[in-house]
Order: structure tokens, then sequence, then C-alpha cells
């Protein structure tokens, strides 16, 4: 899942450089418990550049510098033994990037009985220094705190078996997330879904918090692009929706043509503009070409959407990031609203029309026609699909009210049971609190009515990406 020539770690420790000539073997000692650090993070993600113990004010310069020119993405503290706060703050300072504090101690207590048999106490202070690591973070954090350092903490045992190296892995998958979102192209393609205030939204904000590029991309592009398709990339794109899709017996041969003309049409767009995520609407009134390729645009954006190009409609840009977020983090990201409350089986029922999620699918998804597509101009082939049962999570990527972003989030279930098949998106979802007092929570943060689900319940790697990105974010559930 982590692109490895992207993300790069940054690590260090530190340590104070007046114990090494008054305590015996406790530098080595402590570098070797560094490099076991380095090991355990190599293992989640390789591209780690470890600068070693830093323990005076001029390693600490050269350091920083060397961060600074590697362009780490997210860097890993680990205090060793008590260090001076001025030999930590140069190192991160000019990064500016998230920095992870580990206070990780060598082992999960110190064993009191030996620690005080033994005879000398220079013996005895090394000993207690090498279990220091707690001592300086408070120091630390004040620093940190008072010059602006986004910092976070993980504690615990050096033991790679300790909870806290599952929390080490959430913030390296944060970063990835956060550095797959920097490099990012988002298209955007179409206009806006006229009167539809809540999903607008300000794109140099969205570089502001997520950075990347943002194309926009006019629809008569896509449909000159369908003119030029060969015959055997048509027939090929064709074997490919046989595959992937449970075509319906009732799907006119002609409509399938279509879709696989534009779906040809859609990779060629994507490789042009090096596109990462998109978000399309266009009414398509009056213009036949543009009129056919947005109509015939469903199974080709579902097929985006499997290969890690996830596509939402109605121009939905904020919820397109949200998508790119969700499947980032490798758990999907489907396009969705609420579509009815079931009452009866509390449960929320919540789907979309226009392109699905393959990936995540609770079955092989049925291509069905449609006579008419609800709210919008034309006809032609959609796709039905439920999202696997089981966990999962709500991401809504909202305005705040006060020219910001913020995250909404909540966990929930995926359930079986009667769904409406309409030849649209739809599922059904139980919540730990309760149907009614879900959608009124959810409701109350303001988020947009699109948002992505994906699978399982990952509240607390969204928490760590938030952070890193400076973004509030609201648990409903």
């Amino acid at each position: 899942m982590i692109n490895k020539e992207i993300l790069k770690i940054g690590l260090f420790a530190v340590g104070l450089d007046t114990y090494w000539e008054q305590f015996n073997g406790l530098k080595s000692r402590l570098e070797n418990y560094l490099l076991t650090v380095e090991e355990n993070i190599k293992n989640i993600h390789p591209a780690v550049i470890n600068l070693g113990l830093v323990d005076n004010i001029d390693k600490a310069f050269s350091a920083g510098s060397i961060f600074r020119k590697e362009d780490v993405d997210i860097i890993f503290l680990y205090v060793t033994t008590y260090a001076l706060s001025s030999t930590v703050l140069p190192v991160v300072q000019r990064a500016k990037v998230p920095v992870i504090i580990l206070n990780l101690s060598p082992a999960a207590a110190i064993d009191y009985a030996s620690f005080n048999k033994l005879q000398d106490r220079t013996t005895m202070t090394g000993e207690w220094l090498a279990f220091c690591s707690a001592c300086p973070v408070p120091e630390i954090a004040n620093v940190f705190k008072r010059t602006g350092i986004n910092f976070h903490q993980v504690t615990g045992v050096l033991d790679k078996d300790d909870q806290c190296w599952s929390e080490i892995k959430e913030w390296i998958e944060a970063a990835h997330v956060a550095n797959t979102m920097q490099y990012n192209r988002l298209g955007c393609m179409g206009h806006y879904y006229s009167g539809m205030l809540d999903i607008y939204t300000d794109l140099t904000m969205q570089y502001k918090y997520f950075g990347g590029h943002i194309e926009l991309i006019e629809v008569e592009e896509l449909a000159a692009l369908r003119k030029d398709v060969p015959v055997e990339d048509i027939n090929k794109k064709l074997q490919v929706f046989q595959t992937a899709f449970d075509v319906q017996q009732d799907c006119d041969p002609a409509e399938l043509q279509k879709a696989a003309i534009t779906s040809v049409a859609l990779d060629k767009l994507v490789a042009k503009y090096k596109l990462g995520s998109i978000a399309y609407y266009y009414k398509g009134k009056g213009n036949p070409e543009n009129e056919e390729a947005i109509s015939s645009i469903i199974l080709g954006n579902s097929l985006l959407t499997a290969s890690g190009i996830p596509v939402a409609g109605e121009y939905e840009i904020k919820n397109a990031q949200a998508m790119k977020i969700m499947d980032s983090f490798g758990v999907g990201g489907s396009f969705t609203e609420y579509y009815a409350m079931d009452y009866r089986d509390d449960v929320v029922l919540m789907g979309h029309d226009g392109p699905c999620h393959p990936r995540i699918a609770e079955g092989k998804i049925k291509v069905k026609p449609l006579s008419v597509y609800h709210g919008k101009v034309g006809r032609g082939l959609s796709v039905e699909m439920s999202v696997n049962h089981g966990p999962v999570t709500l991401l809504s990527i909202a305005e705040n009210g006060i020219g910001g972003l913020k995250f909404v989030i909540a966990e929930g279930e995926s359930v079986a049971g009667p769904i409406l098949e309409i030849g649209n998106t739809n599922s059904r979802y139980r919540f730990p609190i309760g149907a009614r007092n879900f959608v009124e929570r959810w409701n109350e943060q303001g988020a947009a009515h699109h948002c992505s689900i994906g699978k399982g319940h990952i509240a607390s790697k969204l928490r760590k990406l938030a952070a890193m990105l400076n973004i509030p974010i609201m648990e409903v559930c």
C-alpha cells in the first residue's frame, strides 16, 4: 500500500554527551536501542533515514539540515535518556513536518532487586539513565508547544510486540496517506450540480490542507477521445466488463458498446493528466456527443475506482478527496448518501447512483439498464452493489463554517438484509448509537449530504491523519 519510492521517514535519538565519559557503556547501549527502533520501523516501511544519536548542538544543526535536504515526510524522535531541549529543537524546526516522540522504555520495568544490589552508585546511575526515556519528554513537549512544532507521542516499551508498535504503524500509514494527497492530481470534469449548495467548495482551500494539483477538464475532451477508440480496445473492454461485473440479460449490447468506448476514453484522459481521483458532473443537454459521453460513464468510472482512482459524481470535490483518503488507507471508499431509514431494523439505508467501488462489494456487482437517470439527463447502464458486510467507517470532509475544513467520521457496520434493487449502490448500516441518534448527530456537524464509506474501523488512523494535516476531527460514533 505504501509508496516506497516517495515516503521518507526521518529517525534520530537524543542523549547528553556529558554522560558518555561518566558512565561506561551507556552510549553504545542506547545506540543499540536505536538500531532496534530502526529495524522495527523498517519492517513497516523501509525508507528510513537514521541520523543516529544526537547529543550536542553541533550534531543537532547538522541533523536538521540533512532532514530538510532529504525532504522527510515524518520524523520519529526516540528519547533514549535525558537530553537538553536545545539539542532537540534544531533537528526538527527546519523540517516543518509532524514529529512523533517515541518515549520507549527498554523493558516493561526496572529489575529493582538486581538494580539495588549493584555495589557502585555510579554504575547504578548509569543503569537508571538507560531507563530515563520519560524524563526529558515534558521539557521537549513544552518547547515544541512554545515554538509551534506539530508533535505527537507514543509511549510504551521497546519490545516490538508492545501495543505501541501498532500505534507507530498507524502513524506511518497516516504519513503515507498525507504524502499521497500531497502528490495527488484531482481531475474536475464538468461543473457543479446546480443548486446543490452543500457540496460547493473553495479549490484553493483544498490545496491549503491537502496539497496536490487540481486539473479542470472539459467534458468535450472526453467526447473527443471517444471518437478515436480502436475496435480492438472496445472488444477488450467489453471482456473486462464481463469479468468484473454481473451483466444482466436485459442490458442492451449497444449501451455496453457505448460504455466500453467511454471507458477506454477515460483511461486515456487519466493517463494524459496523470489523475489519481476525479469529480465529475455535466448536464449534457443539447449536445448529443457530450450527453452520450456522460450517460455511458458509470462502468468506466467504477473500473477506475477499483484501480485506485476514485471517482465521485455530482462534482463532489470534497468527497473525491475523502474517497482518495479511504482508498489510500486500503479500505475502499464508496460514494454514498442517506437513502432512507428503517426504524424496524434500526438501520440507515445509504447508497448513490453513478460509479461504485468494486473492491469493497458484497458479491459481484450487477449492471442494470435504467430508462432514466433520476435528476439527471440521459439513460443507460448503471451498477448495483452493497458494501461488504462487517465493520465500516464513514468519512466526510466538511466546511467548518469559519473558512476551513474538518473531518466528520463515524464507525458502524454494514449488515445483511433487503435493499432497494434499483440499479444503484445500496447498503444497510447499523450504528452503536442507533439510527435515530446517528443521523441527528451526523447532521449536527453540518457535513455535506455525501460521504465516503470504507471497510473496517479506522477512526484511530483518521485521527492521526487529521492531526498531521492540522484538520479538526469530529467523531459521531
